[in-house]
């Protein structure tokens, strides 16, 4: 359980549709919520049940994960750099909720930028306004509106969602602040204090560990341009006929996928698949929402093949995925039977080549 859980003040999911402002003021007490903290409305409800865990193997792995991670950066780098597969192996089983937050800053290389520059985000909080605020107080309450710690209007939670965005907005003006960052700080926020999830924000966007993430919000979106061409391109090749029955019906992977990316799947996710998949993205990087995305379309397959246009957009940009209702682990064991390192190689190549040739045009995405 997430740290705002286990202190009885949080929880974590995804907000459905962007519930009414109103209805995301209401009273934590009125509604029970499920075991991550998410409101839980009845059958209308975007939160998936808990999967059944074995207590035992919990209680085994969760002393394997505190072995792993020692007493902090030295000890993991070292385990790490002598135990690759048994750590790749471990991330994939999942991480223990209650080392999530310690796990993520380490995998990430956020503990390390934490440490490089102490009194920095302090410094940052001290710095004038940011030309960002009024957007960033906008998107408050349209960030995991049924989760309890971010229901209050200026209550805590939204206060330290907007401190970490404010400060990344200061510090990194070129980026500012773009809506779908508020979902991951979001995130972070539910594992971590406002700091520590500054700092992994920061290692995520800026590449501590893995290729930098920061062009899915730079002006123009470029890195987003180039993940929809190279996921297309995977489209075809992975799952053909999906790939053939959008271009027939006229859907470009702009209309219903770029939430995907730009968020990094915290929007359309239930929370237990999310956690697992951000897991595997703080040790293995991008190309694993990629992978998840394939997935999707994978166990979707007979039904997307049978929807004209407007059903078909309806069901991409659903959070009803038949894989939904299987457990986490299903979802990532799929996703990684996709091998897709060199074909987003080859695809970047392509997309490179592309624009050099037409700087100033658009290319087709599907």
């Amino acid at each position: 359980m997430s740290e705002r859980t286990a202190n009885g003040s949080d929880a974590s999911a995804m907000s459905a549709d962007g519930e009414d402002e109103e209805d995301s003021q209401e009273p934590a007490g009125a509604r029970p919520v499920d075991q991550h903290g998410f409101m839980i409305s009845g059958a209308c409800s975007p939160v998936m049940p808990a999967w059944e865990i074995d207590q035992t193997k919990q209680m085994q792995r969760l002393r394997k994960w505190r072995s792993m991670l020692g007493s902090g950066t030295a000890d993991w780098k070292r385990f790490s750099a002598r135990h690759p597969a048994m750590v790749k192996r471990r991330v994939r089983k999942g991480i223990p909720d209650r080392l999530r937050g310690v796990a993520w800053q380490l995998l990430s290389g956020g503990r390390e930028l934490l440490l490089q520059n102490e009194g920095v985000y302090e410094r940052l909080m001290l710095a004038g306004s940011s030309e960002k605020e009024l957007e960033i107080v906008r998107d408050l309450s349209r960030t995991y509106p049924s989760h309890v710690y971010y229901q209050q209007r200026q209550g805590p939670g939204q206060r330290s969602l907007f401190n970490v965005l404010r400060a990344y907005s200061v510090y990194d003006r070129q980026v500012g602040y773009v809506q779908g960052m508020g979902f991951i700080a979001g995130l972070l926020l539910l594992y971590m204090c406002e700091e520590d999830a500054f700092w992994t924000l920061t290692a995520l966007l800026k590449g501590a560990v893995h290729a930098p993430l920061e062009g899915l919000f730079r002006p123009g979106l470029p890195l987003l341009q180039q993940y929809l061409f190279q996921f297309s391109r995977l489209v075809d090749e992975e799952v053909p006929r999906v790939g053939s029955h959008l271009r027939r019906e006229g859907v470009h992977p702009t209309m219903f996928c770029s939430h995907w990316f730009i968020t990094l799947f915290a929007y359309t996710l239930p929370f237990d698949h999310l956690l697992h998949v951000w897991d595997v993205l703080f040790l293995e990087g991008p190309k694993v929402i990629f992978r998840v995305g394939l997935a999707l379309l994978k166990t979707s397959e007979d039904t997307l093949l049978a929807l004209p246009f407007e059903r078909l957009l309806t069901a991409l940009n659903s959070k009803q995925f038949p894989a939904f209702s299987r457990p986490p682990a299903q979802l990532l064991k799929l996703a990684l039977s996709f091998k897709v390192s060199r074909r987003l190689a080859a695809s970047l190549a392509e997309f490179q080549k592309q624009q050099k040739e037409h700087p100033n045009g658009k290319d087709s995405l599907l």
